[in-house]
């Protein structure tokens, strides 16, 4: 059985990011959705309700599990006995970090190949950074994100909105 890992910090969970996953699960018999916890970054949600949000966005994959991790890839890669790393990748500036980031997993463990996934055009603009933006700024994120994830993500906004 090819297992693949998908990571993201998926902060939130995006169209992009779904068909990404999609995609990954025809190339491989499993899929594991791995969500991060990144040191570098201030998550809106907890590595927990990523997870939930995750698992309710890709429910209808049956070859996709979703699981949090902390600490190396390569790690959590061998742990789950995984051959291929999955990236999505939307533009140059992507490529150049996660070509990075493949030699280095590579030197880590070199047994783990990493498996560039270009975004479909229409995502090609979509991060999570923008849906953020976009939804505190007022605008309509259902073009962005699966419809069961955007009550979660409006949510969060209103209760970032009342804390200031």
């Amino acid at each position: 059985m090819k297992t693949a890992i998908c990571p993201g910090s998926f902060d939130p969970v995006t169209l992009g990011h779904v068909d990404i996953i999609r995609r990954a699960a025809t190339l491989f018999d499993k899929v594991i959705v791995a969500v991060l916890v990144n040191m570098e970054k201030k998550p809106w949600f907890t590595i927990e309700e990523r997870t939930d949000l995750l698992k309710k966005a890709t429910e209808g994959i049956p070859n996709v599990e979703i699981a949090g991790f902390e600490g190396l890839l390569v790690d959590f890669a061998a742990e789950h006995e995984a051959c291929a790393i999955v990236k999505g990748l939307r533009a140059v500036s992507d490529f150049e970090y996660e070509f990075q980031m493949a030699l280095t997993n590579s030197k880590l463990n070199h047994e783990i190949e990493t498996v560039f996934l270009t975004t479909s055009a229409e995502n090609m603009y979509l991060s999570s950074s923008i849906v953020k933006q976009v939804g505190l700024l007022g605008g309509d994120i259902s073009p962005f994100v699966p419809d069961c994830v955007r009550e979660e993500i409006l949510l969060r906004i209103n209760q970032r909105s009342q804390r200031k």
